[in-house]
Parts: structure tokens; C-alpha cells; sequence
């Protein structure tokens, strides 16, 4: 019996780690961790104590404040806030936010 020898032909990274997330379908798990680091970008450190979870339920955001003042002070903002994070995202991933 002959063996077929096996040839590979280089590939750039990005295209193996985009092959394996779609084959494996952890696209859903890596947007999530994509707009968590986007929010915590936009918001900074401060606005990051009082989120208590952050949530992508297809394109809609929802974010749990621990702090009701602070929730109705972003809810203002929630336009400009909503065009920061897919401009961070580089994508429209996000189409409305949800404050919590």
C-alpha cells in the first residue's frame, strides 16, 4: 500500500484562528469578550466598578449597573456611547443598549 505523503502550505495565522472559529462556532463567545474590553475602553475604570454584567444577546447590549444614578446619567449618553463601541469594535456589532 502506498501512503500519501501530506503537503501543508503556509498560512497566515488570522486565516487558521478565523477557520477554527467558525468551524468550532466560537464567534458568538469572542464578540462577547470584544465588547466587554469596548466597554470597558469607552467607559474607563471608574464606570467599570458599578458593571456588574455585561450581556450581547444578538445585536443588543445589555449592561447591569449596580449604581441607579450612574444608569440614568449613561441612559443620556446611550447614542454616543452605542457609536464609541462599534467604532472600538470596528464593526457594527451593536444595534441598541439596554441599561440595567
Amino acid at each position: 500500500m502506498s501512503q500519501k505523503k501530506r503537503t501543508f502550505e503556509p498560512k497566515p495565522i488570522q486565516d487558521v484562528l478565523q477557520q477554527i472559529t467558525e468551524q468550532r462556532n466560537l464567534a458568538k463567545g469572542l464578540n462577547e469578550l470584544k465588547v466587554k474590553q469596548a466597554w470597558e475602553a469607552t467607559v474607563g475604570s471608574n464606570v467599570m466598578q458599578f458593571t456588574q454584567e455585561l450581556s450581547l444577546r444578538g445585536k443588543t447590549l445589555y449592561i447591569h449597573l449596580s449604581s441607579a444614578p450612574l444608569r440614568e446619567e449613561l441612559s443620556y449618553g446611550k447614542e454616543k456611547i452605542l457609536k464609541h463601541l462599534n467604532d472600538t469594535l470596528g464593526f457594527e456589532g451593536i444595534q441598541k443598549i439596554v441599561l440595567r
